[in-house]
This record gives structure tokens, C-alpha cells and sequence, in this order.
């Protein structure tokens, strides 16, 4: 329908690039619109000294270039700058990935949903990278360790430089939060019997969640913040400054999610009589997410399981052969055992979880959501139900120390 004259600049960006595009002429002065008029040599101001972002550019010469009329909704062609790239099926991978990336070091792991990229150091990781990331799969890359300076994450390392700090410190079991100090939590990082106990005696589980995080982080620990950026997997994603990191270019005045980085640590459950608990319960993150396991800490104190004990532990999950193989690898050192879900199983997760929740006698409010919450840690005997019950496979992933853990947005994830 035609537009009035008083809704001329159009409501939303649609309506903009649609009421204008036939006003707009190259070389033009002034169109009388919003935006400068486009040039040939991508610059983005007019004789007018007006500017605009570099992506209004390119959809706004999609629309002149395709002389498309005000009434009819632009089609905009998105045009990769990087070269030399694959040819594109979008039903999945190809069959002869092998063939395509015969230079890349790659295995698939959890029935082929996770990709592992074996060497961290090969340029050409991203061509297969992209593969994966557009159909929503978890990505695994291994060795990120031997890039970075290791002695900057030792416990002991960050309990000295930053012992005195006050911190939130949460307790895994009955999601307690206090404030305390820093140097608390680390002393008893490696040695159980410097760890608080709870009411009945038993050993906390402890985390010390997102601390320090964003700006704080980079503030508190530039030597540290500078090891982690370069030593990012997948630059062209990752890196804030990657071409392909979308978020960290928008505008200044988008609502940015938390973009990082944070320091996650928290104790193991080897030290705890209850093994069906978790240091991060079950949720969704709303950006993708790289989570670098920097350092695994060897607990000592009674009760704590021996390394066979802890293998085994991990023997008992349902492991493809790859990760039972890595697990009897002495160079490699097992910290994190992951539950990771597609986006798509949110729903009937979500479901089953408040089915339990009735079976156990909790009050379940309509507005309450299990996922959002992060109240739950979906034990193995869950999982199995989960399984049965709805059709939904978990991917157990191990992550490894210097594994990178690359999850996408929308991923359930619990560790």
C-alpha cells in the first residue's frame, strides 16, 4: 500500500529501503532520505558529511543495484568476503568431507553431531568450521594449552595475585551464594581438607561463577585477558576482532549480550559423596559461547577418588570409542564432563523436567521454566528416562585440559 507522506523514512527498515529505493540515484547529492547516498568506492559519507555503517551500505546498493520497486520487498544478496570457500550443500555435510578437507586433522565424535578439530594450529580449521556452524553443531577443538602462558592460571598463581578480592561464591548443592574472600575458595581448590563443610559434615562443592568478567576481567587481568585472545581457536569466529564475530560489530547502540570474557572455576565432584550434582546445571546461553579449559587442578584430602577412580567414573558415561580412547592417553588430562542438547529438544526437555518435578512433589508454577532457571542438573538416571521417554539423546562430550568447547546459541548445556 502506498506510503504517507508524513511515514516517508518508513516505520521500520523495510519500509525505509522499500519507500526509497527509487529515489536513490549513485552520485546523487541528496536524495531527501535518511542515509547518504550510496557510492561506488564503499565510503560511506556525502558531500553532506552524513554517514552510515558499512551493512546499510551494502543492503541499500542491493536495493538500487536490483532496481526494485517501492513496492515490493527487497531480496539482498549477503556476499562472503572470504575466498577460496567450499561449494555449499545445505541439506548437511558432505559425503566427501574427507576429500574437501583432506588437510585438515578432524574426527566426528557423538554420532557425528560434534565436530573435533584435532589441531588448533591448521589456518584452514574455519573452512570446516563454517560447515558445522551454520546447521547449529557443537564444535570441539583440542591443544589450546600449548598456546598460552601456563603459569598464568595455575590456582596458586591466581589465589596470589588476587587472593584479597571479594567475590560471589556459590554452593553447587543448595545454590547458596555468599560473599566472601577470593583466597578462601582457591586454598581449598587442590587441598580438600582447606574446603568449607556444610551441615551434615560433607565437603562443599564450590564455584566461583563469571568472576571477574567483561571489562572487569580485562581491568583485573590484562596479562592474563591478552594470553586468552590470542590464543582463541577459529579467529575469523572468535576472536573480537574476527571477521566473522558478528556480535562484537554491531553498533554501539544494540543491546550487546555479555560477550566476555569470563573466569569460571569451581571444585569437582570427586571430593563429594553425591556425584549426580553438577557445577553448572542445565541452561541455554544466549550468544555462541567458546569455553577454553585452561587448568585442572589434582584434589588431595581424604576422599577424594584416585585417578583410576576418577577414569572410571568417567568410563561410566555413554562414551563414543574416540573419547574412551583419549581417556587412556596419559598426555591427557580429563577436567569437565559435558551434557550438551540441540535447540530443537528444548521444548520436551522442558517438558520432562516438569514431569519430574511432579513426580518429586515440587510445586511447578505456570511461569516457571526449568531451562531459564537453571534449577536442574539432569542426572544419568534422568538422562536415561529423558532417552525413553521423549527421544531425546544426550551428547557426552569430556573436555580435556586446553580443550575449546564451541557451543552454539540456543545450546542446552550442563557440566
Amino acid at each position: 500500500p502506498p506510503v504517507s507522506q508524513n511515514n516517508e523514512q518508513g516505520s521500520t527498515l523495510r519500509d525505509l529501503l522499500t519507500t526509497t529505493a527509487g529515489k536513490l540515484r549513485l552520485g546523487s547529492t541528496d536524495a531527501g532520505i535518511a542515509f547518504a547516498p550510496v557510492y561506488s568506492t564503499g565510503t560511506a559519507s556525502g558531500k553532506s558529511g552524513r554517514t552510515m555503517p558499512n551493512i546499510l551500505d551494502d543492503i541499500i546498493a542491493s536495493v538500487v543495484e536490483n532496481k526494485i520497486p517501492p513496492n515490493r520487498a527487497p531480496k539482498i544478496n549477503v556476499k562472503s568476503e572470504i575466498k577460496d570457500e567450499p561449494k555449499e550443500d545445505r541439506r548437511g555435510i558432505p559425503d566427501d568431507c574427507g576429500k574437501l578437507y583432506s588437510d585438515i586433522q578432524y574426527s566426528w565424535i557423538c554420532d557425528k553431531h560434534v565436530l573435533w578439530l584435532r589441531d588448533h594450529k591448521n589456518n584452514n580449521n574455519w573452512k570446516l568450521f563454517k560447515e558445522c556452524w551454520r546447521q547449529g553443531r557443537p564444535v570441539l577443538v583440542s591443544g589450546m594449552h600449548k598456546k598460552m602462558n601456563f603459569s598464568l592460571w595455575k590456582a596458586e598463581s591466581i589465589s596470589l595475585d588476587f587472593g584479597n578480592q571479594q567475590a560471589d561464591i556459590l554452593n553447587c548443592k543448595d545454590s547458596i551464594i555468599s560473599n566472601t574472600n577470593v583466597k578462601e575458595f582457591w586454598d581449598g581448590f587442590e587441598d580438600v581438607s582447606k574446603r568449607q563443610k556444610i551441615k551434615n559434615g560433607e565437603t562443599a562443592l564450590l564455584k566461583l561463577k563469571d568472576w571477574p568478567s567483561g571489562e572487569d576481567f580485562k581491568a583485573m587481568m590484562p596479562a592474563r585477558y591478552e594470553d586468552l585472545l590470542k590464543s582463541l581457536p577459529l579467529p575469523e569466529y572468535c576472536s573480537p576482532e574476527g571477521k566473522l564475530n558478528l556480535a562484537s560489530h554491531l553498533p554501539g547502540f544494540f543491546v550487546r549480550p555479555d560477550l566476555g570474557p569470563r573466569l569460571c572455576s569451581a571444585y569437582g565432584v570427586a571430593a563429594t559423596k553425591d556425584h549426580d550434582i553438577g557445577t553448572t546445571n542445565l541452561h541455554i546461553e544466549v550468544s555462541d559461547v567458546v569455553n577454553i579449559l585452561v587448568y585442572v587442578g589434582i584434589a588431595k584430602g581424604n576422599g577424594v577418588l584416585s585417578k583410576s577412580g576418577v577414569l572410571k567414573k568417567f568410563e561410566e558415561e555413554d562414551l563414543d570409542d574416540l573419547l574412551r580412547k583419549r581417556l587412556k592417553d596419559s598426555s591427557e588430562l580429563p577436567g569437565a564432563l559435558w551434557h550438551i542438547y540441540a535447540g530443537k529438544d528444548a521444548d520436551k526437555i522442558r517438558e520432562f523436567l516438569q514431569k519430574i518435578a511432579k513426580e518429586q512433589g515440587l510445586e511447578v508454577l505456570p511461569e516457571h521454566d526449568p531451562i531459564r532457571d537453571q534449577s536442574w542438573y539432569v542426572n544419568k538416571k534422568l538422562r536415561q528416562r529423558l532417552l525413553e521417554e521423549y527421544g531425546v539423546k544426550t551428547c557426552t562430550v569430556i573436555q580435556f585440559l586446553g580443550d575449546a568447547i564451541i557451543l552454539p546459541a540456543g545450546a542446552l548445556h550442563q557440566v
